[in-house]
């Protein structure tokens, strides 16, 4: 069997302008970034350092992050506010820069993937069956969407379809 060559451990700077190619191409969370630097095999002080340079440059911010993640989420991914807390908390995002995230969603943007969501999984179903509506509201709390936005909507994509 062929032998897998052993690849280089880049050096600081390497990592440094690596990093910083990727912060400048596309959000990302400090902590995110600190991974692939430990991943890359670099001490978790070259880490820091790397970080804090970046962070002081504005190449990350984890505000900045975390509204952009929020906002995609729900555009591109039509995932619900719980969804995305849980998913920014994972990510190592303070909880000030969640709630400022979840506080910048647009509102249309918010209600059309919840709709996109409720006609999507309505195909499959028989909304006048209450088994029915049950396993509507689930799929739509699993997307991470509360209960005080998945009731009425169902109410009123049944008003209006059924």
């Amino acid at each position: 069997m062929e032998q897998r060559k052993k690849k280089r451990q880049p050096s600081r700077d390497e990592m440094l302008l690596r990093m910083a190619g990727l912060c400048a191409a596309s959000e990302q969370c400090v902590a995110g970034v600190r991974e692939k630097i430990l991943k890359a095999g670099l001490t978790p002080d070259d880490a820091e350092a790397i970080t804090r340079y970046l962070m002081e440059n504005k190449y990350i911010d984890d505000s900045r992050f975390a509204r952009a993640f929020a906002a995609d989420k729900v555009r591109f991914a039509g995932w619900g506010k719980f969804k995305i807390r849980m998913a920014l908390r994972m990510k190592g995002i303070a909880d000030s820069y969640v709630a400022d995230a979840l506080s910048y969603i647009n509102e249309k943007d918010y209600a059309e993937a919840l709709s996109k969501a409720i006609v999507a999984k309505a195909r499959q179903l028989n909304l006048s069956d209450v088994a029915d509506r049950q396993r509507l509201y689930r799929h739509l709390a699993s997307r991470g969407f509360e209960s005080h936005v998945i009731i009425p909507a169902i109410r009123e994509y049944m008003r209006t379809n059924l």
